[in-house]
């Protein structure tokens, strides 16, 4: 059986606490998109971690972490990932890396940082990994596949030689910067290829073979759903699709075989990098919420930038699993808020004078003032409860309505961040 482990927001939802947990009873876990410009944080019986490739499940001995044809593949950042897990004491994660991943290479970081400071004030809050040159070389049929480092060493070279002719016009006539040597772009590769070597697989036939014999199967998205480049806040957005359907592809999976979908939803809002942002708040309310927020402040586990901090947005969050499909949704960092005497919660949009419930494209979103509905607040501590009818009668009731607001069942509540943190509904 396959399930989706997705966000419903703009990330940082928690997605990877939720897939740490369902990863006990997986056989595979599976990214598949993005790369390692958005960190998933982790805090179980080895620590605290914040993993940028490797799946949220390689905390387990008996799963196997597989890195899909979709994702953005920073081959050194892999490796490195992989020794910093076994040097605090985590057994080495079985990795497979499909063969049809393609590379995220230097000069593709280089692109990114120059591209953003040449836009200055109109950046688009990019974290410079090189996400958005990656996916614009690989969609533009001049990046480069695993596969082909094993491959003809003739025609790779021919290649190296003709993308570089192409990425030297901008390095040297747009950003003013030293152009590209094939030949160390010819030699990174090679090197990259001896990295590699050791986890290289045919995923799509082995996932194959694992469908047929009854495996359980994660798919584990990274960022959410209103960063899609095509569902999301474009322009505002990351480089590939957040949504669970693109789970059947960037893994190589029939989309039919994906029977579940757990949609990750944080129970106030926040969200790094730039865009329309309607129940954001500012100044010292802003400020407290973000003290207080996630696993010990509201901060990117990537870049360390504070996260822009909003109530509960029912208006994108409903839109937000309805993109996904979500059969069901994590409703996480509930404990944060037990210190605020009421909840508001963003029921509609007002856009032109006229109040709207329903998620619009960008231009009316930049519009949009949030209509607001306010429940009581709880007013204690909530960590350490197991038993959802043994949460304060608001605390429920602020749950509930959520779940109303969204139309989509909220099976398992967080009430911290560790992974035993959490109430089945």
């Amino acid at each position: 059986m396959v399930r989706a482990i997705v966000g419903a927001n703009w990330g940082d939802e928690g997605k990877g606490k939720i897939t740490d947990m369902l990863a006990k009873e997986s056989d595979i876990v599976i990214r598949f998109q993005g790369g390692s410009n958005a960190g998933h944080t982790i805090i179980n019986h080895y620590g605290k971690f914040a993993l940028h490739l490797l799946p949220s499940g390689v905390f387990y001995r008996h799963t196997t972490s597989i890195i899909g044809n979709g994702v953005a593949l920073n081959i050194p950042y892999l490796l490195n990932e992989i020794q910093e897990l076994e040097k605090e004491g985590v057994p080495t994660p079985k990795v497979l890396v499909s063969d049809r991943a393609q590379l995220l290479m230097p000069y593709h970081i280089l692109l990114d940082t120059y591209e953003e400071a040449r836009l200055a004030g109109k950046s688009f809050g990019s974290t410079k990994s090189g996400i958005a040159p990656f996916y614009s070389d690989k969609y533009a049929k001049i990046g480069f596949q695993v596969s082909e480092l094993f491959g003809d060493e003739k025609e790779l070279r021919e290649k190296v030689a003709r993308v570089c002719e192409m990425k030297n016009v901008l390095f040297e006539h747009l950003y003013h910067q030293p152009g590209l040597k094939p030949e160390e772009v010819y030699q990174t590769l090679i090197f990259y290829r001896e990295m590699v070597r050791p986890y290289v697989c045919d995923v799509s036939a082995y996932l194959y073979e694992a469908l047929r014999a009854g495996k359980n199967i994660l798919l584990e998205g990274q960022l959410g759903s209103l960063k899609d480049p095509d569902h999301g806040i474009y322009p505002m957005v990351t480089s590939s699709s957040t949504l669970a359907a693109y789970g059947a592809i960037g893994a190589g999976i029939p989309p039919y075989e994906i029977k579940q979908i757990t949609a990750v939803v944080k129970a106030y809002s926040s969200s790094v990098g730039a865009g329309a942002f309607v129940s954001e708040i500012f100044g010292d309310e802003a400020d407290e919420l973000r003290k207080r927020g996630g696993d010990g402040g509201e901060f990117g586990a990537t870049t360390g930038r504070p996260r822009r901090m909003g109530w509960f947005d029912a208006v994108a969050t409903r839109y937000g699993c309805r993109i996904q499909g979500a059969t069901e949704v994590v409703l996480t960092v509930v404990d944060v808020l037990g210190y605020l005497d009421e909840l508001p919660i963003c029921v509609g949009y007002e856009i032109d004078g006229l109040v709207s419930s329903d998620f619009p494209t960008t231009a009316q979103l930049e519009k949009a003032k949030p209509v607001y509905e306010r429940l009581p607040g709880w007013k204690c501590e909530i960590r350490g409860i197991r038993k959802y009818e043994e949460l304060p009668e608001n605390c429920r009731r602020y749950i509930e309505r959520i779940e109303e607001l969204i139309g989509v069942p909220i099976s398992m509540v967080s009430n911290g961040p560790g992974r035993d943190e959490i109430i089945y509904r």
